[in-house]
């Protein structure tokens, strides 16, 4: 309209002057004042007009846009979120992708459900409300009734009697004359669902499309931008802000437990914020009750949603579709929310029961729910968020819960090395396995299961002796020793699980409580396994070893030699165990003084080691540092060159902080 009137205007400014200046040019000889110009100058008149004309009507539909894009039109698009956080980077993204092109460009968010798709979708509608004309935000859960909505769209538009099946193309030809335009699709299926709904073709231009989607597979139909949880930083500046009195330490662990997930963040928000719980208290809650913590705390403006029903939708879908599927995420419910290799199900097929001996079974199940968002895959891996854990772990039934948990520990006992000191290979493997041996034996153990979580729990222990860290390996153990003394036959067992304990004592400079442990279990082995028994060649040299802590090296002697001999006769000259023997033996010679006998037992110790372990493993490590010790006493030269690898080795392992390496690197600077 204001473009018509405007060029209507500066038509007849032009008509007007231009007639006078004709009437003038054909001989009149006298006007009215300022109009003699006109009179004399006639032709220079026209052509200043002509240029001023076509300047108001360039400029009269620029001025005409101005004034519409002062008041888009938004239609249904939900309420800004005053406290939304963070996301800078992906908006900028979604700004850059989306106008990078000039007809319809769309982009899929993808995520975990909670992730904060649809509220990043909504910030930036707002973001940019002034570029668009007009705006709409369309339910696309339920495929069946997004044209329903688009009827809404219609008569928002000023279409009247558009069917459904017509609707939405007539939709889009309207907003040809509403361009740029911006349409939302939030929580999508996949593409096949939504295809009737999304232009194509000539149907429209200069319109952009977002859709947010949990649902993989969106790559051959639109640009797809992955988002992830919030960063640290993210859920520490949420929380900081939201909650009167939280410090950045109590929020950081807030975060942790809740995996950074930003609906998690603001639900736990919203819950201090209503019953006025202090935030460590509230973390004391987190900490022991997870699965309850997850359904409580409302959000504003999402009174319904909360994190324990987040993900009952696509469970639901999986049962029906999938139910195998459903089985391998309840598996994974109790592991750790670590990576879990798929190697864990497909070498134990008949214990899990997921139809991993099925190759394309498998690859099937595993996408499921990778395909629904509930889980991320990798080449050999699954990671599964922690907070989808805790809602499939609070909707498990408790007998579900029981057969799992029984089904894992007999996996993982399969699964990892027994042979942690002579099998090479024992430590990465333990590495990736340990944070989900100690989430499935962290409870106390169904009567099912409870010898196969003894012997995780030892095993773990000695793992952990093994990368020193002691402090953790001691309560492990000490469960594993009380589940063993309350089955029937399982002293050997238990006796195992003592000179676990010894070993762990003498590391933490407890030997006393050392000899007592092994003393324990040297008598309990013996009196249950063969004399020649390597377990009790294990208990000879611990025991030696912690007596020569206690000054009774003339003591320590033949238990030493007994267990070389013992290790010898059983495994070979070449064993690794053989090389634990060498260097019990050499320790209790060091004690007595005799430097010269001590070295050759350390040389082949080391020589052993180095043709079984790693270049840096640690065996080989504390062998070197050991070996430069002896040297040094005996000025010989080359300790130097031994202490520095040691203490290269052990810093590399242990890190610089560790009592260990700081020993080593000592050494090594005091003989340089």
């Amino acid at each position: 309209m204001w473009r018509t009137l405007t060029g209507a205007v500066a038509g007849l400014v032009v008509l007007f002057v231009g007639s006078l200046a004709f009437n003038a040019a054909s001989g009149q000889s006298r006007w009215p004042g300022p109009l003699d110009f006109v009179r004399v100058h006639p032709w220079v008149v026209l052509l200043l007009l002509i240029p001023v004309s076509l300047i108001g009507l360039w400029q009269a539909p620029r001025r005409d846009r101005a004034q519409e894009s002062l008041a888009p039109v938004a239609h249904r698009l939900p309420l800004r979120n005053t406290n939304f956080t963070g996301r800078d980077g992906t908006l900028r993204e979604l700004r850059r992708r989306l106008t990078s092109v000039s007809d319809v460009a769309m982009l899929v968010v993808h995520g975990l459900g909670g992730v904060g798709k649809t509220q990043l979708a909504v910030e930036y509608a707002y973001r940019h409300l002034s570029k668009y004309r007009f705006v709409a935000f369309v339910d696309a859960e339920d495929p069946d009734l997004v044209a329903s909505q688009f009827v809404s769209l219609a008569g928002e538009l000023g279409l009247t009697e558009a069917s459904s099946g017509q609707v939405i193309p007539r939709v889009y030809g309207k907003l040809v004359d509403r361009r740029p335009w911006l349409i939302i699709f939030d929580n999508g299926e996949k593409p096949a669902a939504l295809t009737h709904a999304l232009p194509s073709g000539d149907l429209a231009g200069n319109g952009h499309v977002i859709v947010t989607t949990r649902v993989s597979g969106w790559s051959s139909r639109a640009g797809v931008i992955d988002l992830d949880v919030f960063t640290r930083q993210e859920s520490v500046e949420l929380l900081t802000l939201r909650v009167p009195g939280m410090t950045a330490t109590v929020a950081d662990r807030i975060a942790e437990q809740l995996g950074d997930l930003p609906l998690a963040l603001e639900q736990a928000a919203g819950y201090m914020g209503y019953n006025h719980t202090a935030p460590e208290a509230y973390l004391t809650l987190l900490t022991s009750r997870l699965e309850d913590m997850i359904a409580r705390g409302e959000l504003a403006d999402r009174p319904t949603v909360v994190v324990a029903t987040l993900w009952q939708l696509s469970v639901r879908r999986l049962e029906t579709d999938q139910p195998q599927a459903v089985r391998l995420l309840e598996l994974c419910a109790l592991l750790a929310p670590e990576p879990i290799p798929l190697d864990l199900f497909t070498g134990s097929p008949e214990i899990l029961n997921v139809g991993a001996d099925d190759p394309l079974a498998w690859d099937t199940t595993v996408g499921a729910l990778a395909g629904l968002g509930l889980a991320r895959r990798g080449n050999a891996s699954l990671v599964v968020h922690r907070l989808v854990q805790a809602a499939v772990r609070a909707a498990m039934p408790d007998e579900a819960h029981l057969d799992a948990r029984g089904r894992l520990c007999r996996a993982l006992v399969e699964a990892v090395p027994h042979d942690i000191h002579g099998d090479p290979d024992a430590r990465p493997r333990w590495q990736e396995l340990l944070p989900h041996v100690i989430a499935v034996t962290k409870d106390e153990p169904p009567a099912e299961c409870a010898a196969e979580t003894a012997v995780l729990l030892r095993l773990a222990s000695t793992f952990l002796i093994q990368i020193g860290d002691c402090s953790v390996a001691l309560p492990l153990c000490e469960r594993a020793l009380a589940i063993d003394e309350s089955l029937d036959g399982r002293d050997a067992e238990a006796g195992f699980d003592l000179i676990t304990l010894a070993q762990i004592h003498r590391d933490l400079d407890a030997p006393e409580r050392s000899r007592t442990l092994a003393e324990r279990a040297l008598r309990l082995h013996e009196s249950c396994l063969p004399a020649d028994s390597p377990a009790i060649a294990t208990d000879l040299a611990t025991l030696a070893r912690t007596l020569c802590l206690l000054g009774e090296h003339r003591a320590a002697l033949p238990l030493a030699e007994r267990a070389l001999q013992i290790d010898e006769a059983a495994h070979g000259p070449d064993d690794p165990y053989v090389s634990f023997d060498l260097i019990a033996l050499a320790n209790v010679h060091v004690d007595l003084g005799d430097h010269a006998t001590a070295l050759p037992l350390i040389s082949r110790a080391l020589e052993i080691r180095e043709a079984v372990y790693a270049p840096d493993h640690l065996y080989i490590g504390y062998v070197l540092v050991f070996k430069a010790q002896v040297l040094h006493t005996l000025n010989d030269p080359t300790a130097a060159d031994f202490a520095r690898r040691g203490a290269q080795i052990l810093q590399t392992r242990l890190g610089r902080t560790h009592p260990k390496t700081e020993d080593a690197i000592a050494l090594a600077d005091r003989l340089r």
